[in-house]
């Protein structure tokens, strides 16, 4: 049985070199009264430790999973017809780890997260255009630090779906699990 991280690695090299932003993918999260939303986000970090992405912790997204932790990943890449499925717990990168990933980022996008405040209400564009103005002039030449309410979560997933389109609907789906003892079980389902 093939270890379903270096699946993912192989599947999403693939992709990288087919597609313009392999790493956009879709996530799931749920409301305090159980209700879905679905938005994009990219992928930051993979591997055996699970998958990573970044978000303000004050956004919707970032309320609904303080409000539940589990969540659902899905990467469509359609020039390869392929998908990939992810279930399972996320839980915050460290500070360290969130400090290093915000450093790498362009100067822009680390005002923008200062400015933003994501998932609220604006009453325009020039607000958002003031605030960004505002933390240009407030930083200056220094270095960008990380806000307080930006962070990273990852996801350790429980479940891993492989889907294959085939011709006539006739899909190859491969489905690892993590059983009862914490290893990885592997199922072939019906497409």
């Amino acid at each position: 049985m093939q270890d379903p991280f270096e699946k993912f690695a192989e599947w999403f090299e693939e992709a990288n070199k087919a597609e313009d932003m392999a790493e956009a993918m879709s996530i799931a999260t749920v409301d305090d009264q159980g209700r879905p939303s679905v938005r994009m986000v990219l992928l930051k970090d993979h591997g055996p430790d699970g998958f990573t992405f970044y978000t303000n912790l004050d956004s919707r997204k970032g309320q609904e999973i303080a409000h539940n932790p589990n969540m659902a990943f899905c990467f469509h890449w359609k020039s390869l017809a392929r998908q990939i499925r992810i279930e399972g717990p996320v839980s915050q990168v460290s500070d360290e780890e969130a400090d290093a990933y915000f450093a790498s980022r362009a100067r822009d996008s680390q005002i923008g997260a200062w400015a933003s405040k994501q998932s609220q209400p604006m009453e325009g564009r020039f607000e958002f255009e003031a605030r960004i103005l505002k933390y240009t002039t407030k930083f200056g030449i220094s270095a960008v630090p990380r806000p307080p309410y930006w962070s990273g979560f990852r996801l350790k997933p429980r479940r891993i779906e492989f889907w294959r389109d085939r011709k006539f609907r006739l899909h190859d789906r491969h489905i690892y699990k993590i059983n009862d003892q914490g290893n990885w079980e592997t199922e072939i389902l019906y497409p």
